[in-house]
């Protein structure tokens, strides 16, 4: 037997509809799992110098001063998003008493403004991780399917032939034990990279609930209680050298 029998192209060469559409799928499946390995791993390094850039947020003598260092797309930037909406959230209850959620303290109505923006960003981030689950979950199977019709092959070729010689037997063995290794070559780095983002994801998302802390500090307890205050405050007038009240 020539060695070049045992070549990926003669084995694609011998191999039935079944066996093509197995090698398919597992190939589209790597290669589904490997574009979201990619993009994910370079959505969560730009989602950690993001939160660098958060922490500096607090820096910032300004509201709109930090935000501009929140830099990027908001729908790509949860940070960013995160700011956004709750200084939205603030104007809008200030300028909607009437409405029902008007009702409501500034204090709920913007706990339950953060909590849809966190959502709606750790949504975002965990995207498509779904997908690497699957293929983790399902390419050894579909790989073992693969060995398992090869070896049906096999059987058939002995019984064709009345004896199992190895000529018979090698080709279509080889066939199943290369879908067996393509299957766990498709499923060990989806895996791995799940365990990998959703552990890396889970970080930033500490991160965006920290952040989410301290905006509402900021707007419920901070500059605008401040301005309030500030307003309230009753001026003095200086009547005959002696403060008065000129409220």
């Amino acid at each position: 037997m020539q060695p070049q029998q045992f070549s990926l192209s003669h084995l694609w060469a011998q191999g039935d509809f079944v066996t093509h559409a197995i090698a398919l799928i597992l190939l589209v499946m790597s290669i589904s799992s490997w574009y979201v390995i990619v993009t994910h791993t370079l959505r969560l390094m730009a989602n950690r110098r993001r939160a660098a850039a958060a922490h500096d947020f607090w820096h910032a003598h300004r509201f709109d001063e930090g935000l501009a260092q929140l830099t990027g797309k908001t729908q790509d930037n949860p940070f960013r998003l995160l700011a956004l909406e709750s200084q939205a959230a603030v104007a809008h209850h200030r300028d909607n008493q009437a409405d029902l959620h008007g009702q409501l303290s500034l204090n709920d109505w913007l706990i339950s403004s953060l909590n849809g923006a966190i959502e709606e960003g750790t949504e975002r981030m965990q995207r498509g991780l779904s997908l690497l689950a699957s293929v983790g979950s399902t390419a050894p199977f579909v790989g073992l399917f693969g060995t398992v019709w090869g070896i049906y092959h096999a059987l058939i070729g002995i019984s064709a032939a009345g004896a199992a010689s190895i000529d018979k037997i090698a080709g279509p063995v080889g066939e199943a034990l290369v879908m067996t290794a393509f299957g766990l070559a498709v499923a060990i780095p989806a895996v791995l990279a799940y365990n990998a983002l959703v552990r890396g994801n889970r970080a930033v998302v500490g991160k965006l609930n920290r952040f989410a802390q301290d905006l509402h500090a900021y707007f419920v307890t901070g500059a605008p209680v401040a301005r309030e205050q500030a307003q309230s405050k009753p001026q003095l007038a200086v009547v005959n050298g002696q403060p008065k009240n000129a409220g």
